[in-house]
């Protein structure tokens, strides 16, 4: 044994953590570009700190109902409450809660005045579509893909945050 970490985790529990990780790493930031994206103040002043605020709970509320969701589809009729395996699935949502940090920490910079809540939707998007040609690659290198292939689901990927800033340019 070589004393690798991921050598210690039975194969399928190893796959299924890899999976809730890259799974909450596109979803994540998904919905973190879609909100940054959303942002509108109605003529009011922009204030980057309720931004903050709202992708953060969005972020969290997605991922304890995602959590939830699995607990209760996968509880079965003999199972006692499912109050502990709803917790513990809802607590292994935390990628798609930490894919939404980039974005949460552009957002204070702006709340900090460091630049505009413009520039900070900006780049929050850009990075964003950047993580996800990055989410995709290593989904696909993963699965075992070569890396030309693993590129194009990157790209296809990366599509989803295009189409997000492309909506976000018409919508504004």
């Amino acid at each position: 044994m070589s004393g690798n970490v991921s050598e210690s985790v039975p194969p399928g529990r190893r796959e299924t953590r890899l999976q809730r990780l890259l799974f909450g790493g596109v979803y994540g930031s998904v919905l973190a570009s879609t909100l940054v994206a959303a942002l509108t103040h109605d003529g009011a002043p922009p204030d980057p700190g309720y931004d903050v605020l709202w992708v953060l709970l969005a972020a969290v509320a997605s991922a304890a109902a995602h959590g939830y969701a699995h607990a209760i589809a996968h509880r079965t009729a003999d199972e006692p409450a499912v109050t502990m395996n709803a917790v513990r699935s809802m607590l292994t949502e935390w990628p798609l809660v930490a894919a939404a940090l980039p974005t949460t920490a552009v957002l204070l910079g702006a709340y900090a005045k460091w630049w505009s809540e413009d520039t900070a939707e900006a780049v929050a998007l850009t990075i964003n579509t950047v993580a996800l040609f990055g989410w995709g690659v290593w989904a696909a290198r993963a699965a075992g893909r070569g890396w030309w292939a693993a590129c194009r689901v990157g790209g296809v990927d990366m599509l989803l945050g295009l189409f997000i800033v492309a909506a976000n340019v018409l919508s504004k």
